[in-house]
């Protein structure tokens, strides 16, 4: 692909978040991103400083209109006995001017926050979730 046009930009507006298969219409905003963990390696015969991959570590943010209370009970309910809450979440982009459609799974997602409640008088309530997880699935790219 050696130029594009303006309207294959994806646009955020077509996106779509699976929390454990269950569909957040009230999402607005996802990301996902990989932490890389690259060493330094020491190398003689060269000035510079080369690199090995070692590993990397997932994080990740749903943003959402505040509509229910189905991240907090999903999350309670392994709190509650004692177990590690783990979810698989999938992001969906598919704008209809685009190339193509890109989803990409979250596996092993785990939650290091839990808003219980934040709100205020005369605004409209949003909730964000943050997320680490372990491993992720490119199942579709553009």
């Amino acid at each position: 692909m050696d130029s594009y046009t303006p309207e294959r930009v994806m646009n955020g507006t077509y996106g779509e978040v699976w929390f454990d298969d269950q569909y957040l219409a009230e999402v607005t905003a996802f990301k996902a991103e990989l932490d890389i963990d690259n060493q330094e390696v020491i190398q003689t015969g060269t000035n510079g400083t080369g690199y090995k991959f070692m590993g990397y570590k997932g994080t990740g943010e749903i943003k959402m209109n505040k509509v229910s209370s189905y991240v907090i009970k999903k999350v309670t309910e392994q709190l509650k006995r004692g177990k590690t809450p783990v979810a698989t979440i999938i992001s969906k982009l598919d704008d209809p001017d685009a190339y193509g459609a890109e989803r990409v799974k979250c596996a092993g997602c785990v939650f290091n926050k839990l808003t219980l409640a934040d709100w205020e008088a005369k605004k409209l309530t949003e909730e964000t979730v943050p997320f680490v997880f372990m491993d992720y699935d490119l199942l579709e790219a553009v």
